[in-house]
C-alpha cells in the first residue's frame, strides 16, 4: 500500500449488538493535512470554491467538518494555475478544514448523455446534446460552457489540475454511466474507468503533493446495476494502492435498487484490505440514504442537496416528525401555511435561522425574492446534515441502530 504521509483512518466503532439490524455501520477518524473528520460525516459541495449562501466561518460554525470542489468547475474557472497561484483552494475561499476534489467523470456523465429520468441521482432537467463530448481512450472531449472553447480531459490532466487545486483528497477520473445504458455500454465503459485509473495512479505518483501540501488518492467503483461488473470493479479497485475508495456511477432506478447496488460494491472493499480504508459514496445525501448507507459502512457522503433546496425555498427537516410527505425530507417555505407559523423552521434545530427566526418570516423573504431566504435556510440545512450525521455516530456508539434509524426516518 503507497505511504500517504499526513493521512490516517481508524475505525472508532462498530454495531455490534443490535440483533434487529445486521449492519456494517463504524464510526471513525479521518485525518488529513487540513484536519480530523469524525466519520460517518457529510461532505458539503463548494462547487466553485464557495458553499452557495454560507460562508466558511458559518459552515464551521454549524458543525462542518469537509467540504468538496467540483474539478469540472474549477478547471474552466478561475482555472486550477491560478488557483495554485494563490495558494490552493483552501486559502483562497478561506477553508481552513478538509477537503475533498471529484475528478470531473461526473461532468463527462451529465454533458454527454445525460441523466434518463429514472437515474435515481442525476440530473432530471439534463437536455445536453451529445455531440457536444467525445469518450475515447485519451480522454474526454467537451466544449467550455464558459467560452465554448474544446477541451479534452485526460486522466493525467485530471490529476494535474486537482494537484494544481490543492485538496486534502482527490479522485482518480472516470467515466459515470447512465442508468439507461445496457450492460455492453456499462462494460466497456467500467474497462475504460479501469484503464483511466491505472493512468492517474501513475501520474499521482509522479508529484508528491499539491499546491496546498500533500494529498491522498481515492479510486472509483463503477460497474452500472450489474452484480458481476460492479463486483469485478470493487475488487479491481480494492487492489490498487489508493487511500480509500468511492462508490461511484448510477446507483440504480430506485432507492431499494441503490440499497442492493451499494451493498454489492461495499463487499470486496469492505474484504479485500487488511487495513481498513475510508469508503465514500459520491452523490448521495437524503435522511433516509444516509442512514442505509452508513449501514453498509460507508464513512461519507457528498451531495448538493443542502444548498439547492435552500435556493427554492425548501428546509431539511426529520422525516419522523410527520410534516412531510411522499417520503420527503424537507418543507417548502413557499407554501402558504406557514404564512402565519410563528415556529422556528425545525423545532429540534439548534443552528443560527431556527434560534432566531420564524417560518412565518422566511416564507415572506421566499415570496418577496429576497436573498436572505436562500442564505437562512441554507444555514439551516448545513446544520441539518451535520446534526443528522451526528446521530448516526451516536447510534452507532449507543448500539441502537434500528431505533435511532426508525426515530429519523418514519418516527
Amino acid at each position: 500500500m503507497t505511504d500517504y504521509p499526513g493521512f490516517a483512518f481508524e475505525v472508532t466503532r462498530t454495531v455490534t449488538a443490535d440483533p434487529d439490524w445486521p449492519s456494517a455501520a463504524r464510526t471513525g477518524v479521518l485525518t488529513t493535512p487540513h484536519g480530523t473528520v469524525q466519520t460517518p460525516a457529510f461532505i458539503f459541495c463548494a462547487t466553485r470554491g464557495a458553499i452557495r449562501g454560507v460562508l466558511p466561518a458559518q459552515a464551521k460554525a454549524e458543525g462542518t467538518q469537509f467540504v468538496l470542489g467540483n474539478t469540472y468547475h474549477l478547471m474552466l474557472q478561475p482555472g486550477a494555475e491560478r488557483i495554485a497561484e494563490m495558494g490552493g483552494l483552501h486559502r483562497m475561499m478561506g477553508w481552513d478544514g478538509p477537503m475533498l476534489t471529484d475528478s470531473g467523470g461526473f461532468q463527462i456523465f451529465s454533458l454527454g448523455q445525460g441523466s434518463g429520468a429514472k437515474e435515481i441521482k442525476g440530473n432530471r432537467n439534463s437536455t445536453r446534446d451529445p455531440s457536444l463530448l467525445r469518450i475515447e481512450e485519451e480522454g474526454a472531449t467537451f466544449r467550455s460552457y464558459i467560452d465554448g472553447a474544446k477541451i479534452t480531459l485526460t486522466p493525467e490532466d485530471s490529476i494535474r489540475i486537482q494537484r494544481g487545486i490543492g485538496a486534502d483528497i482527490i479522485l482518480v477520473l472516470d467515466e459515470c454511466t447512465p442508468y439507461h445504458v445496457d450492460r455492453n455500454y456499462t462494460a466497456n465503459s467500467m474497462a475504460l474507468t479501469h484503464r483511466w485509473a491505472e493512468r492517474s495512479i501513475a501520474e499521482f505518483g509522479k508529484a508528491e503533493e499539491g499546491s496546498a501540501g500533500p494529498q491522498a488518492l481515492y479510486g472509483i467503483t463503477q460497474g452500472g446495476v450489474y452484480e458481476d461488473l460492479r463486483r469485478e470493479s470493487a475488487e479491481f479497485t480494492a487492489a490498487q494502492p489508493y487511500f480509500g475508495y468511492a462508490v461511484g456511477g448510477c446507483l440504480g432506478g430506485d432507492a431499494a435498487e441503490m440499497d442492493e447496488v451499494v451493498k454489492i460494491a461495499m463487499a470486496p472493499l469492505n474484504a479485500a484490505t487488511p487495513v481498513a480504508r475510508p469508503i465514500h459514496l459520491l452523490g448521495v445525501g437524503s435522511v433516509r440514504d444516509v442512514w442505509n448507507g452508513a449501514a453498509k459502512g460507508i464513512d461519507t457522503f457528498d451531495c448538493v442537496n443542502p444548498t439547492r433546496l435552500a435556493r427554492h425555498g425548501s428546509a431539511y427537516i426529520r422525516p419522523g416528525l410527520g410534516e412531510t410527505e411522499d417520503g420527503r425530507d424537507f418543507i417548502n417555505l413557499k407554501n402558504a401555511r406557514f404564512r402565519d407559523d410563528d415556529g422556528p423552521l425545525d423545532p429540534e434545530c439548534d443552528c443560527a435561522t431556527c434560534t432566531s427566526v420564524s417560518r412565518a418570516y422566511v416564507h415572506h423573504l421566499v415570496k418577496a425574492s429576497e436573498i436572505n431566504a436562500g442564505q437562512l435556510l441554507a444555514v439551516h440545512n448545513v446544520r441539518f446534515m451535520n446534526r443528522l450525521m451526528q446521530a448516526v455516530r451516536d447510534a452507532i456508539a449507543a448500539d441502537d441502530y434500528a431505533a435511532r434509524w426508525k426515530h429519523w426516518v418514519e418516527g
